[in-house]
């Protein structure tokens, strides 16, 4: 106690009340002290200078000692007041301790003040000082309280001894678990109703033992929905190490469980395209061997028949391998479809006949209980659109039907002319793909086109639609879809249409791709006149049919089974060489590349490529070059002579 002591003296005579404040310091307190003799003065002092002890006489003119106790009181100072009398009775002093004076001192016993006003001094001391850790630990909890409150994390305490009660859970609880934390708080089984059954001895086992681990649990909202809450918490033990409470924090981890579910499913969708997409590669390798074997049965079979008369023994034997043989390039087209990547090329195309040529495979599709029919309108425009999406487009939305047919149906292919319903609008080509399936909801069905949004129960990319939608939209189309639960679904496309070609006989006017004619297709042939075509093409059996075509033809023929040989051929130009007819993959140099270096010595060069491939991309080289014409393998003898005969005749120097 360094400081001065403020101390009041309640007292009428100047003498007591300095012989009191000496009497203090000769005990060693430093003391400052003031006087007053009435209730007025007392209340002043009280509330200008409030004093660190009060000591008062117990008898003044008009005002006394259980006076300025009341005061004291009502100022709500907690300071010492002791009272300092010559003679009071025994009653009358507990009486006055009762009142709040804290000690009663008779003037005949000076002695004891000082020791008393030490300890009032030092308890009062201890009484400031826990009031004032009081309000700091009542300011800590209101601030942890306002946070608790606050923070979107749950924030519990269960007491497990001497028995089970869920004691707090934060505001939060409201937003997760859709109950009030007044529901849930009490009886543990309030709460653990809402955990799903199979996590619920998980939950109770982290509250008897709990660990730092974090633990995921799933809830069951009122409404139905599901919340996953990540737990971290940790244990209360008392002075025998027994648990006797949990404290800790649920997490709402259920946008984060969420997307990770979303990204397996992507990840999975991921997985199946590439999947799809090794297919597809596969499909396309097994198409070009395929095309080549049957080229050289197609070809062969044509020339036998060239050299064999009409009512000679053999020939529809030789009919029946020619038929078969162009019957077998028909399915190897088929799996072109799966193979098919890169820019599209757009082609002008009779949709009728894209419909019947992918009959048979979408046939096999579709199985045996459920129906195709065809309703193909007669004279449709020709359209414009990539031919391998456009038969991709007719297999995704076959291959849907069957889904939503799982006990079969029917399913309807139907074609239309579509004449503009107002001034400046195109004429269209509709294409309808109804069957009798399921069918589905009014909110599914608004979704159907989105990417990754599919109605099969854990099958399917999701991707069959919204391609669809994708091809339409890409050429100026319209596509849309209705259906109803149990009725079955239409989708409908619309084709902006030629109409400035209305008949099929005039597709190859804007065509830029040689297809291979239907039999019989021999009758127009296109003789050569002794040009000289420079032949690459690395298997040898094509090799030697194309020469062999060639030259029956009138051509004569420079052959090069490797795309460095004919470099070096065209190079030399001895001889010179008129046009060149190249494979389009072969090993080291593709045909594509191999024209490019021929073009920059000679650009004027007519080429003609032919592949087993699609006409869409060349693989592992990117689109075909400008100005370069395709003869898909199988060909007939016809087709390739008129694509030679037309290489010549159109080529322009650039």
């Amino acid at each position: 106690m360094g400081d001065s002591i403020r101390l009041l003296i309640c007292e009428d005579s100047d003498d007591d009340a300095l012989l009191t404040a000496r009497h203090l310091e000769r005990g060693g307190l430093r003391v400052d002290y003031e006087r007053a003799d009435s209730a007025r003065a007392v209340a002043e002092a009280l509330a200008e200078r409030p004093p660190d002890l009060v000591i008062s006489d117990y008898h003044m003119p008009g005002f006394g000692a259980e006076g300025a106790l009341a005061l004291l009181r009502e100022s709500g100072l907690d300071v010492p007041f002791i009272l300092l009398s010559g003679r009071i009775g025994e009653e009358l002093a507990a009486e006055l301790m009762r009142a709040g004076a804290h000690d009663v001192v008779l003037k005949g016993r000076m002695a004891r003040l000082v020791p008393v006003v030490r300890r009032e001094l030092q308890q009062a001391l201890a009484r400031r000082e826990q009031r004032e850790a009081e309000a700091r630990l009542l300011t800590t909890e209101q601030r942890l309280r306002l946070f608790a409150e606050h923070v979107p994390d749950v924030m519990f305490r269960c007491r497990l001894h001497p028995f089970v009660e869920v004691e707090y859970l934060s505001n939060a609880a409201t937003a997760v678990f859709g109950r009030s934390p007044q529901d849930l708080c009490g009886d543990p089984r309030n709460l653990f109703r809402l955990v799903v059954p199979e996590d619920r001895a998980a939950l109770r086992e982290s509250w008897r033992s709990p660990t730092r681990e974090p633990l995921a649990v799933r809830w069951r909202r009122p409404d139905g929905t599901e919340a996953w809450t990540e737990q971290r918490a940790v244990a209360l033990r008392d002075d025998q190490g027994r648990v006797v409470a949990v404290e800790g924090i649920l997490r709402d981890i259920t946008d984060r469980v969420a997307a990770d579910v979303q990204r397996d499913r992507l990840q999975q969708q991921l997985r199946q395209a590439e999947r799809l997409e090794s297919l597809g590669r596969l499909a396309g390798g097994i198409a070009h061997d395929f095309n080549n074997l049957l080229a050289v049965i197609l070809g062969h079979a044509e020339l036998a028949l060239a050299d064999t008369p009409v009512d000679a023994t053999g020939r529809d034997d030789l009919e029946a391998v020619r038929r078969l043989a162009e019957g077998g390039s028909a399915l190897i087209r088929q799996l072109l479809v799966f193979s098919r990547q890169g820019r599209r090329r757009p082609e002008t195309l009779d949709v009728n006949a894209v419909v019947a040529e992918t009959e048979r495979v979408l046939r096999g599709v579709v199985g045996e209980d459920v129906e195709l029919v065809t309703q193909l309108a007669p004279d449709l425009w020709p359209v414009t659109v990539d031919r391998g999406e456009l038969e991709r487009l007719l297999l995704n939305l076959v291959a849907n039907s069957r889904r939503a047919m799982p006990n079969g149906g029917r399913l309807a292919l139907e074609t239309h002319n579509v004449d503009p319903c107002a001034p400046g609008a195109p004429a269209m080509v509709r294409l309808l793909v109804t069957d009798t399936g399921v069918g589905m909801p009014e909110e599914v069905a608004k979704r159907a086109f989105e990417p990754f949004f599919t109605t099969d129960s854990g099958s399917g990319t999701g991707l069959g639609l919204s391609a669809a939608y994708g091809v339409v939209k890409g050429v100026g189309g319209e596509i849309g879809l209705t259906s109803r639960p149990g009725a079955g679904t239409t989708v409908q496309i619309d084709l902006p249409a030629r109409s400035d070609l209305p008949t099929r006989a005039r597709f190859a006017a804007a065509g830029a791709e040689v297809r291979p004619e239907a039999p019989n297709g021999a009758a127009s042939r296109c003789d050569g006149r002794g040009e000289t075509v420079l032949v690459v093409e690395d298997d040898e059996d094509v090799r030697a049919l194309v020469t062999r075509m060639l030259r029956r033809s009138g051509y004569r023929v420079v052959v090069a089974p490797s795309p460095a040989e004919a470099l070096g051929i065209a190079r030399a130009a001895r001889p010179a060489v008129d046009l060149l007819v190249s494979d389009v993959v072969m090993p080291k140099m593709s045909g594509p590349e191999l024209l490019s270096r021929i073009r920059e010595f000679r650009p004027d060069l007519p080429t003609l490529l032919i592949s087993g491939y699609s006409a869409d991309t060349v693989p592992g080289s990117g689109p075909l070059p400008d100005r370069a014409r395709l003869l898909r393998k199988p060909f007939s003898t016809a087709a390739l002579l008129r694509a030679i005969s037309d290489a010549l005749a159109r080529h322009t120097v650039p």
